[in-house]
């Protein structure tokens, strides 16, 4: 199952995607669908427990909106 997590930059999207690639997670900068809140535009597509996910981002001071 994927997971998409809103970012508040895109800035933000590709250092969570960088930062989640090189611990071995798959993680990819995708467009937020515009159904899905509103935002910078841009989420990470995730396929791992979204909580982990979201912790990782938290320590590492990566800002995100919410979990789709």
């Amino acid at each position: 199952m994927k997971y998409l997590i809103g970012m508040t930059s895109v800035t933000y999207a590709v250092k969570a995607q960088n930062l989640l690639n090189s611990k071995g997670y798959f993680c990819q900068v995708v467009s937020t669908p515009k159904n899905l809140g509103s935002g910078c535009g841009y989420s990470i597509s995730v396929r791992d427990d979204p909580d982990e996910i979201t912790s990782i981002l938290r320590e590492h001071g990566i800002k995100f909106k919410e979990v789709y």
